[in-house]
């Protein structure tokens, strides 16, 4: 907030011309009459889309995306413009274009968009492109057609990508969802959606950072934390470059892990530390596989066998993607390890509990450290010190 005097009166003055329109960003804003025009174009828009007319589609401009998302099933999809600007016969406009994907969004998503208008011989505008705005992450479809295929607890959608190889994923997902259920209990949907881009790129695109943070990533999970009642479902976006060198089991393990936060989502807030929240999913991911803790956490097992034992649970930044490939192995195995113990040493059912207990606390400081008390009767602590004796049992 200004404070007061020249640079308080200064802000007011430039606040008045902007909201009289005699002062504009990034160009001239058109009139309140334009706007209303654009609105009703957009309207007739979102109708084409949803009942999949082409012709009433190309009426409010050109045909751009509108084959790639008919595969999408959608309920609802619908602009509200925030800024037209420009002048003559052509103008650009930002808007918001909100959408659900009927079965799994039980609340729009929402994503600001770019639109370059013209204007046509009757004064009507045509929208001639629609695409993100600035620094907005891509929707599957500005990337190209996109592939439905339906699982019994799953959708699938892929651009880029034969139709088998989407059915593969479907078979996991639908292995995963009562795998995660058993686990996990019910309370949650019980299905999950999976995006899958034709590249690294195309994931990239789809999060909206350099594709450098996910090379050797298979999957990551986007949702809102913190388990309000309607929200966008969670979306599994897969990396396909690595998922194609993991073997049968590994990309089980990744779509059962990322399938976990989905269903542990409404328990997951700023409150859960990531080796809680990612060990979790990987527990999940190898309850039933058989898998030894050598098999499945060989940097760390490595590690305590050359005497670097760990002297702390692993910290989120530990967690960070453009980390040593290595160190991040460790963090992710260390969290699965604290995990593994408190099933093998508390139960199945007090590792849920402790899992939810943090989740459900009002904030990071002492969410742990309550939860430790309430559900196991530990100090953090106590509590490390028993993680790192488990580590030198297993691998000492």
């Amino acid at each position: 907030m200004a404070g007061r005097g020249r640079g308080s009166t200064r802000a007011a003055v430039l606040l008045a011309l902007l909201l009289a329109g005699l002062v504009s960003c990034g160009g001239q804003r058109t009139g309140s009459a334009d706007t209303a025009r654009l609105q009703r174009v957009l309207d007739r828009r979102a109708a084409a889309v949803l009942a999949g007319d082409r012709a009433a589609f190309l009426a409010t401009g050109t045909l751009g995306w509108f084959e790639n998302v008919r595969a999408v099933p959608l309920a609802a999809w619908s602009y509200r413009v925030t800024s037209v600007h420009g002048s003559g016969d052509d103008a650009t406009a930002d808007a918001e274009l909100s959408y659900r994907v009927r079965g799994y969004d039980t609340a729009p998503v929402t994503v600001r968009r770019a639109l370059a208008l013209s204007r046509r011989a009757d004064g009507q505008w045509s929208v001639d492109a629609d695409r993100p705005a600035a620094k907005t992450p891509q929707q599957l479809w500005d990337q190209g057609r996109v592939t439905a295929v339906r699982g019994a607890h799953a959708l699938v959608l892929g651009v880029g990508q034969p139709q088998a190889a989407l059915r593969s994923y479907a078979h996991l997902a639908d292995r995963a969802v009562p795998a995660v259920s058993a686990a996990w209990g019910s309370g949650w949907a019980a299905h999950v959606m999976v995006l899958v881009p034709g590249t690294l790129k195309g994931m990239a695109g789809l999060l909206g950072t350099p594709a450098s943070a996910y090379r050797g990533i298979a999957a990551v999970t986007t949702g809102e934390v913190g388990g309000a009642a309607k929200a966008p479902a969670d979306r599994v976006i897969v990396n396909p470059e690595a998922y194609a060198v993991l073997g049968d089991l590994g990309r089980q393990v990744v779509l059962t892990h990322e399938t976990t936060h989905v269903a542990s989502r409404a328990h997951t807030s700023s409150a859960t530390p990531l080796w809680l929240s990612e060990g979790y999913a990987d527990w999940v991911g190898y309850r039933g596989t058989g898998r030894t803790p050598r098999q499945a956490a060989p940097e760390l097992a490595r590690a305590v066998a050359e005497g670097d034992l760990p002297k702390a649970l692993p910290t989120d930044e530990d967690f960070g993607f453009g980390r040593d490939a290595t160190e991040l192995a460790r963090a992710y195995e260390g969290g699965w390890l604290a995990c593994r113990m408190i099933a093998d040493e508390w139960g199945e059912e007090r590792l849920g509990r402790f899992y939810r207990a943090v989740g459900d606390h009002r904030g990071r400081s002492g969410s742990v450290a309550d939860a430790l008390r309430r559900t196991l009767g530990t100090t953090p602590e106590e509590f490390t010190e028993r993680w790192r004796d488990y580590l030198d049992e297993q691998f000492g």
